[in-house]
């Protein structure tokens, strides 16, 4: 994935399945703007990370042909991807 800014950071649409097992959140697919949709085929780490007010949910995935870092803000309810 090629991302279009100098942050590396691009905002997708992500769907998600929540309340899952022992994970709370698990991405199961995500959409850059202009693209198809891409399937998340395995989780392979998840994280929190608590910066001032904010609450970000960080998750690695392998996704298509790459690696992929999913980030869900709690504030703003937005989602970015990048790849890794």
């Amino acid at each position: 994935m090629k991302i279009n800014n100098n942050q590396n950071q691009e905002r997708v649409e992500v769907i998600a399945l929540f309340g899952y097992s022992m994970t709370p959140c698990q991405p199961l697919t995500f959409k850059r703007q202009g693209y198809e949709e891409i399937e998340v085929t395995e989780l392979l780490k998840s994280q929190v990370k608590f910066i001032g007010k904010t609450t970000k949910h960080i998750f690695d995935v392998l996704a298509g042909n790459g690696e992929y870092r999913l980030t869900f803000d709690s504030v703003d309810l937005t989602w970015v991807a990048e790849a890794i």
